[in-house]
């Protein structure tokens, strides 16, 4: 076991070196780029890589963060699209703390650091903090998104629900005068319904006072075949394949006032993914190991499932108010999520359908209304290097959850509304940076009374109002050995609330109110870490270790009838490490590599010992991740990666087995007539059970990953 001290030591010694890795990357920029235009826009991306404004909203250098930062890039999204449209694909394979993506539109099991992670788009949340509606990893294209900035462990800068970290997906800016770019891509596993395609357009124009940007794509998915080339199935919280795909982003920003520093933006996000409706899945029988598949038809009166994220978000900035920097934002984002059509035990009611025919859907509506305001001020109080910053967020979510079919209430609308103001200081002097804050949660939620559903015995529940009060304070260090070697440590809480939904649907015995469930108390989690980071001139490569803590956290199991869910509530304890680096070996040869081992522990009876290992809904395997870039001609290049899992038997009883999966890209700029890419994934065509469906023991969660899947890729820009 790790010790506390050590974890907060070394994890902090991590986040220089899980920083320069990514921003390194990003200097393999294309040597040959001619064009002046893309070659700024490569330097300015560069640039942005060593600095962060997720948790601070104003940019602010990563080496100056006591806690683990990362950025993927532009060109590591773009590797990976030219593998997958996989929303989360690429936090998979870039993060060492990152579990298995699950290939499909539900992320349920995808975790970071063993437990949820807060998801914004330009931070704006996409995650609703009452209901954990396991679908907030597919919201926009990726094509779209200009880098993912990523505070690993648990905090509440941003706000409610980041348990496990923040997840932050910063879209686009035009560069400097008028450009377009159009992408196309096919994909396909050589059978006859497994081929898809996109088309996707974005203009941007950009001027001294004000810019544009105009992206649109559509996204066409066939069927998925595993390794066996059997068709997956589709999963209880619906699935990517065999759907369609329609994202429209708008960004409008001004720039006025005295040098131009005050800028007004606009944007608005529309985002649709609806399933074709040619198929209904088929149970697997894992006794037998015969995995879900799907049949051609889908149930009587089923509708398509889909995922809409529609947002709108102003924001104002003032680099010079008083000497420091003002940012408004207020956002208004509408999600909702319809899942594929079930006849589970759950879904049953005599008075509709006899018992076993009545098949229904759920449906997820989610309506978030925020105002966030920031300022910073550098050299505050008349003393060089202190940096005072401080602000307040308001949102306001309403979250409900239905059986669409039937027009049954399985969760009655919730509620939330807080008011969190916070401030942050952080002082440099010479090799060392100190910083301390303090963020203040006052959260109220409030359900009106309902009655729950026939499999729950049809008991009213008493509506009510729960409180929700935390002060959170962190702190932390960075010292600067030399320009090279930087350790950090640090000390963090984040607030989140349970999963809200399930205790509600849940209950089944009369009596209750909503004020007196005991499983809807707040998750607070102490996060300790250490790390060191070394960037030198060919090697880059850091360290970090944690250790988080919660008091009454947050375990998940599987109802062994429903094949849903069940929360548990009890002391979660979570220690890990992770490893990364890379090593350029010439200016056309880079060799990348991560590692990270995680263990959670709860208790097996209420105030025992934490000896219970959490199992993959939790806590992913250990994951080893390595990839060899390759500039094998002047305007080539090729891209082999691995993925390689420790298979583990816990003592609950589930295995996991391990494996190792490999992904090859290969890229050609013609010049003039743009850039073509193959991507290969699964190139050994290796076949596999997903370790979310090993740590289940329903039939209905028996899923294989996918096979071999080829990829074109063709991007031009005018």
């Amino acid at each position: 076991m790790v010790k506390p001290l050590s974890l907060a030591v070394a994890a902090a010694l991590a986040l220089g070196t899980y920083q320069s890795a990514h921003a390194a990357a990003a200097t393999a920029e294309n040597d040959e780029a001619t064009n002046d235009a893309s070659t700024q826009a490569a330097e300015d991306a560069t640039t942005l890589d060593h600095v962060i404004v997720t948790g601070s909203r104003l940019p602010r250098a990563a080496d100056r963060i006591p806690g683990a930062v990362s950025v993927i890039t532009k060109q590591e999204i773009t590797n990976s699209l030219t593998l997958t449209e996989d929303a989360t694909a690429v936090l998979s394979r870039m993060l060492p703390g990152y579990s298995e993506s699950t290939q499909a539109l539900t992320n349920s099991g995808e975790t970071l650091r063993g437990r949820i992670a807060l998801r914004l788009f330009d931070g704006v949340p996409q995650t609703s903090p009452l209901r954990e509606t396991n679908r907030a990893g597919s919201f926009t294209d990726l094509g779209i998104v200009d880098r993912i900035e990523v505070i690993n462990g648990p905090s509440a800068a941003e706000g409610i629900g980041a348990a496990g970290g923040i997840i932050n997906y910063i879209s686009k800016r035009p560069v400097r005068g008028t450009e377009a770019t159009l992408t196309t891509r096919w994909t396909t596993q050589g059978y006859d319904d497994s081929d898809g395609w996109k088309v996707g357009m974005t203009f941007g124009h950009g001027e001294d006072d004000y810019d544009v940007l105009v992206s649109a794509s559509f996204v066409d998915r066939g069927m998925a075949y595993d390794g066996n080339g059997r068709a997956i199935g589709m999963r209880g919280s619906g699935t990517i394949n065999d759907s369609e795909a329609n994202n429209l982003f708008l960004k409008l920003g001004l720039n006025f006032g005295e040098d131009n520093l005050q800028r007004l933006q606009a944007t608005v996000a529309r985002f649709h993914l609806e399933g074709k409706g040619n198929y209904t899945g088929v149970d697997g029988d894992r006794a037998n190991n015969i995995t879900n598949t799907v049949v051609r038809g889908t149930p009587l009166g089923a509708r398509p499932e889909f995922n809409d994220f529609d947002q709108i978000h102003l924001q104002y900035r003032h680099d010079d108010l008083f000497g420091g920097s003002l940012l408004l934002d207020a956002y208004r984002a509408d999600q909702a999520m319809r899942y594929p059509a079930e006849n589970g035990s759950d879904r049953q009611d005599p008075e509709i359908a006899p018992i076993g025919e009545l098949w229904d859907q759920s449906e997820v509506n989610s309506a978030k209304r925020g105002v966030r305001a920031s300022y910073a001020r550098p050299d505050a109080f008349g003393i060089e290097g202190l940096e005072v910053r401080g602000g307040v967020d308001r949102v306001e979510d309403t979250t409900d959850q239905r059986l669409a079919l039937t027009r049954r209430v399985w969760v009655p609308p919730m509620e939330y509304n807080s008011t969190a103001p916070y401030v942050q200081m952080s002082y440099d002097r010479d090799k060392l940076t100190l910083s301390a804050g303090v963020r203040r949660e006052r959260g109220e939620l409030s359900v009106d009374g309902y009655t729950t559903t026939y499999y729950n015995n049809r008991v009213y529940v008493d509506g009510g109002t729960l409180d929700y009060r935390a002060t959170l304070p962190n702190f932390g260090l960075v010292w600067r050995f030399t320009d090279q070697l930087s350790a950090y440590a640090s000390y963090s809480e984040g607030f989140s609330l349970p999963n809200v939904g399930i205790p509600l649907r849940n209950i089944n015995t009369p009596g209750q109110s909503v004020d007196g469930i005991l499983d809807l108390q707040a998750i607070i989690v102490e996060n300790k870490e250490i790390g060191f980071n070394y960037r030198g001139d060919r090697l880059v490569a850091g360290m970090s270790l944690y250790r988080s803590f919660s008091e009454f956290g947050v375990s998940l199991s599987t109802d062994p009838v429903t094949g849903d869910f069940v929360m548990n509530r009890g002391p979660v304890e979570i220690d890990g490490i992770e490893l990364l680096g890379s090593y350029a070996f010439s200016n056309a040869l880079k060799v990348n590599a991560m590692y990270s081992r995680i263990l959670g522990r709860t208790w097996w009876t209420a105030g025992g010992p934490l000896t219970k290992h959490m199992g993959a809904g939790d806590i992913s395997p250990d994951k080893f991740g390595l990839n060899v870039q390759w500039g094998f001609a002047p305007r080539a290049e090729a891209v082999l990666s691995s993925t390689t899992y420790r298979g583990r038997t816990l003592n609950t009883g589930e295995h996991t087995s391990g494996r190792m999966l490999l992904d090859l890209t290969v890229g050609y700029d013609t010049g003039r007539y743009g850039r073509l890419a193959l991507g290969i994934e699964n190139l050994l065509d290796r076949q596999y059970i997903l370790f979310g469906s090993e740590s289940s023991t329903s039939n209905r969660d028996w899923m294989a990953g996918r096979g071999r899947m080829y990829s074109l890729t063709h991007t031009i820009t005018f």
